[in-house]
């Protein structure tokens, strides 16, 4: 039996685990306006009635949701828009339960780190069309992110309407830098010179947060490709990653020997949730994060003591990033109110709505008008990423989104496996070889799926 083939039949174990426990929630959760079972083809229906939106990150962003639902239904009195709120660690296995067993919603926020597996399984209405169509989207909507959440799709279409991208920032303590004497971190190397001086153990002062626990992965991959410049996950014939080339490999020891030197022994468990409450409490000096992070900095610390930058260059200038997920509102197939559910995305994803949701998240606004309003100028992190993402100064390194296997080798087989980096258990070289092996054979069945 293959590794794809094992890794495919754990998913539908899991998928069937989860639906025991969780079909309770989608059933009570959407009912008759979630759409139906998974094999429905959904109807456009009459523009009014009752849907049901799934918010994939309830913890965070529900009470600007519950705002900008308010504003919808009193410009639609005659669409009532169902609020279900969803923490993001569990949407991925909510979407797989329901499109087994029935209960989808009629519209859901769907990241594009799992936009692949949820349109392998036909589950997404192709949008392209009716945002062509759309005097409030069309020619409005930032084409980088749009081409990317095209990519994520694995397929020509687009499959959501791009809301937001929220970029990779290196957060750093104004005023602990000053007390040192030490210069912004703008490089690599001015990085890891500020995390050792401002690093003195005995007094519970650090120059830096790892993250060591959920979402390690993503993290350890932007500061490799930074520090390397190598500008593409994958070699020119798209078969082989360069994630264990040498210079990466390179770049992830001296990175992952931060650890407990400059860094809390913590780090090795944290996830963000963790690490951002550290950084906002304690004497840290530097954390890597998105944007998504940047009112919980301001909310502890004020504006005075801290900065965000896009992650540093090397010492030659270039500044090179992996890509973050970009965010985004998806129509799902089996709606019986598909007119209705897009009138309610066309309003979300409108200039006004946009602006308003991502100044509450401190993201990047995917509707181009709105990434002009005022409030980007006053959040300086938002404006700095933005202006890196459209000035050319940036390289993205896409991730592979769009590979059916990419949250499983991300997450799952190679957290815990990152922590034994980091435990000086494992060499970064092995670490590294063992990450490439799993991408190619998942690009390489992709490709053969796909030819």
């Amino acid at each position: 039996m293959s590794d794809s083939t094992r890794r495919s039949r754990g998913r539908h174990a899991a998928t069937a685990f989860a639906l025991a426990a969780a079909l309770a929630l989608t059933a009570s959760a959407c009912g008759d306006d979630g759409g139906g079972t998974s094999g429905g083809k959904g109807e456009e229906g009459s523009g009014k009635g009752e849907i049901t939106f799934w918010d994939n990150n309830t913890a965070v962003r529900r009470d600007i949701w519950m705002q900008i639902i308010k504003d919808f239904e009193k410009k639609y009195p005659d669409i009532k828009v169902n609020y279900v709120g969803i923490p993001a660690a569990s949407v991925q296995s909510k979407y797989d339960t329901a499109i087994q067993g029935g209960g989808l919603p009629d519209v859901g926020g769907v990241g594009a780190a799992m936009l692949a597996g949820i349109v392998g399984q036909n589950a997404l209405e192709p949008v392209g069309d009716r945002v062509a169509t759309s005097p409030a989207l069309n020619g409005k909507l930032n084409t980088g992110m749009v081409e990317s959440v095209k990519a994520a799709g694995g397929k020509k279409d687009l499959y959501t309407v791009p809301t937001s991208a929220s970029n990779g920032v290196l957060y750093y303590r104004t005023d602990l830098f000053q007390e040192a004497g030490l210069a912004a971190p703008t490089t690599w190397s001015k990085f890891y010179e500020a995390a050792a001086r401002l690093t003195d153990s005995g007094r519970n002062q650090f120059g830096y947060t790892i993250r060591g626990g959920a979402g390690s992965l993503a993290q350890a991959l932007d500061a490799m490709y930074g520090q390397s410049g190598i500008t593409s996950f994958w070699d020119a014939s798209r078969t082989t990653t360069t994630v264990n080339d040498a210079k990466n490999v390179e770049a992830l020891e001296k990175y992952a020997a931060l650890y407990k030197k400059a860094t809390p022994s913590a780090d090795v468990n944290n996830d963000f949730t963790k690490m951002v409450a550290q950084w906002d409490s304690g004497r840290i000096g530097m954390l890597n994060h998105n944007l998504g992070s940047y009112k919980d900095h301001v909310k502890a610390l004020g504006t005075e003591k801290f900065r965000g930058l896009p992650n540093p260059t090397t010492d030659s200038g270039t500044r090179v990033q992996v890509s973050n997920p970009v965010d985004g509102l998806g129509l799902f197939r089996t709606s019986k109110s598909k007119k209705a559910a897009w009138t309610f995305i066309e309003f979300a994803a409108s200039h006004e709505s946009n602006s308003k949701w991502n100044e509450s998240a401190g993201a990047i606004p995917a509707n181009t008008d709105a990434a002009k309003d005022p409030w980007i100028q006053k959040a300086e992190p938002t404006r700095l990423a933005a202006e890196a993402l459209t000035s050319g100064s940036t390289t993205i390194v896409q991730l592979p989104y769009y590979l059916p296997d990419w949250n499983t080798i991300s997450k799952t087989a190679n957290e815990p496996a990152f922590q034994k980096v980091l435990l000086g258990k494992t060499s970064a070289k092995d670490f590294l070889d063992s990450l490439a092996d799993q991408l190619n054979k998942a690009q390489a069945e992709w490709k053969k799926q796909n030819q």
